[in-house]
């Protein structure tokens, strides 16, 4: 299995960690997320909503956490699906990449989602280590009280 690691330009506008995704860390059609330009163009990534947002454009961080509708109606849905199904916040995610910074958020989300085990990189859409098996540690929660809806 072929090593990935989590880059600042992993992290999607939303907030999402592109580095942890499944698309990301499969061996064959990997993508890279929607700030890096790939040679074959993903529907998803030319479909998603956040990413083509007027309001995006005008930020000076490229992140949400900067838009004036922060947190607009199409993140919370987005945060309250990936809490539901991955025990991970969007919002969380921008709102500690405000108040730490990138550099920060990136450490932490390499520390939090590398194997215990094996070292590999965890995949948010998996219970388990792709590599090795061992379940994903309870490291794995965000701040509730930085979670704003």
């Amino acid at each position: 299995m072929e090593e990935s690691q989590i880059i600042n330009a992993h992290i999607a506008p939303c907030g999402i960690n592109c580095g942890i995704c499944l698309g990301h860390l499969r061996e064959k059609n990997r993508c890279d997320g929607c700030r890096i330009k790939p040679a074959v163009t993903f529907k998803s990534i030319d479909r998603c909503i956040i990413r083509n947002c007027i309001y995006l454009e005008e930020t000076t961080s490229g992140f949400c956490y900067d838009c004036e509708k922060y947190p607009c109606q199409r993140l919370k849905q987005l945060d309250k699906r990936y809490r539901t199904r991955y025990k991970v916040s969007v919002i969380s995610n921008l709102n500690s990449i405000k108040s730490t910074g990138i550099k920060k958020f990136v450490e932490s989300e390499i520390d939090k989602w590398t194997c215990k085990s094996c070292g590999a990189m965890l995949c948010v859409h998996r219970e388990n280590c792709r590599n090795c098996g061992a379940p994903r540690t309870d490291k794995l929660h965000f701040d509730w009280p930085n979670v704003v809806c």
